[in-house]
């Protein structure tokens, strides 16, 4: 099965799991959209690939306010938008035994990136998703092998992709009943920790000189890629498939139970690999 998406619009595409999946759309016969904040790397991401392949959109997604008005344009600049990606995130330590180093800013703003922007982004994107029908369509979110299993140091971000897995099962399970909504695929990629900058800008990890671990780019792109190209509902990558994912099992068939309880049969709730 290819990936049969070719326009894309990729959240969070100025460096590492963005950039990297963006590219290997483009390799494939996609056109993408690239968002963030940075102007100087989408810049250079449209200048590598050429404006008949990319293009890039300046854009916070944590300005709330401002999503509708900006979904609005990218829809009305790119009207054959048939997939999104929403893969930007922020990672910051957050230690309870020392409360008066809580920084509620920066928490607040974690929540926003990683979390509430995506349900606004999803407000204003869906109902163009919607009126692509019958053609398939799909909304892929990266979330992270830390919302199975936790880790005391970064306990916000941890909580906020957790809540994103959760949000993420009911979308499905929503959209694959309604009838307006089936040919939306909702995807979710689970990777473990990458080599990227996310470590590094962090101070708690820069000072102790443990930034440059986890999974390359390339062994995460590979195991994603082969993941969409099949179809996948649910992506684990490396160490979450092999560690986490099967414990996974059972909530899932408690969930599919509750979906057919509270939604009745129609379309299946899609579980993985499915």
């Amino acid at each position: 099965m290819a990936f049969t998406y070719k326009t894309v619009l990729m959240i969070g595409c100025t460096a590492g799991l963005g950039l990297a999946m963006a590219e290997r759309m483009i390799e494939n016969g996609s056109f993408v959209i690239g968002v963030g904040r940075r102007k100087d790397r989408l810049d250079a991401y449209v200048a590598k690939h050429g404006p008949g392949k990319a293009a890039a959109s300046q854009f916070d997604i944590t300005d709330l306010d401002g999503i509708e008005a900006w979904v609005k344009g990218i829809i009305e600049t790119y009207p054959s938008l048939d997939c999104v990606v929403l893969n930007s995130g922020i990672q910051r330590a957050l230690n309870f035994a020392k409360p008066a180093e809580i920084d509620l800013g920066l928490v607040q703003k974690e929540l926003s990136t990683n979390y509430t922007s995506y349900i606004a982004l999803m407000k204003y994107l869906l109902p163009h998703l919607q009126a692509q029908a019958p053609k398939p369509t799909a909304l892929i979110a990266v979330s992270s092998g830390l919302a199975l299993v936790p880790i005391p140091r970064c306990a916000n971000y941890c909580a906020t992709k957790s809540a994103l897995h959760s949000l993420i099962w009911s979308m499905r399970a929503q959209l694959a009943h309604d009838d307006a909504s089936r040919h939306i695929r909702v995807v979710e990629i689970i990777p473990p920790a990458v080599r990227t900058e996310l470590h590094g800008l962090q101070d708690d990890l820069r000072a102790a000189g443990d930034t440059n671990f986890g999974l390359s780019i390339d062994e995460f792109l590979q195991e994603t890629w082969a993941g969409l190209t099949r179809g996948d509902d649910e992506i684990p990558i490396g160490p979450v498939k092999d560690r986490f994912a099967a414990f996974e099992d059972e909530r899932r068939e408690r969930f599919d139970g509750l979906v057919t309880t509270m939604l009745g049969q129609g379309a299946p709730y899609s579980s993985v690999g499915k």
